[in-house]
């Protein structure tokens, strides 16, 4: 967050500027489910390279976003605080997402 500008035209910028760089709302959407290893998530979203998933935790963790999954080393990671407070956000782009996947007649993969 160290080149983070310090004014914004509107919260949406910023909030847009935090999640923005692809991969990272894939990610946080799937720790919405609940905490996930790293080869799960490499499992849940085939097409990321580990160097790039491995990026985005990183960034995802230094905005305070995901934290670790819990005391024992390689346990994964989590939705920090921050992070749930996306929850709903995260449920809304998914529903969104969902039905123009309909409309536009898309397959979108399952969940899980």
């Amino acid at each position: 967050m160290k080149n983070l500008p310090e004014v914004f035209g509107c919260p949406v910028e910023l909030s847009l500027i935090l999640l923005g760089g692809k991969w990272k709302a894939v990610i946080l959407a799937r720790l919405k489910d609940g905490p996930l290893r790293y080869g799960e998530l490499r499992r849940l979203i085939p097409q990321l390279s580990d160097k790039v998933l491995t990026e985005r935790l990183a960034d995802l963790q230094a905005l305070g976003l995901v934290a670790p999954g819990g005391e024992k080393p390689r346990s994964g990671y989590r939705l920090s605080s921050r992070g749930e407070s996306l929850r709903p956000v995260l449920q809304a782009l998914y529903d969104w997402g969902e039905a123009q996947a309909s409309e536009l007649k898309v397959v979108v993969g399952p969940r899980s």
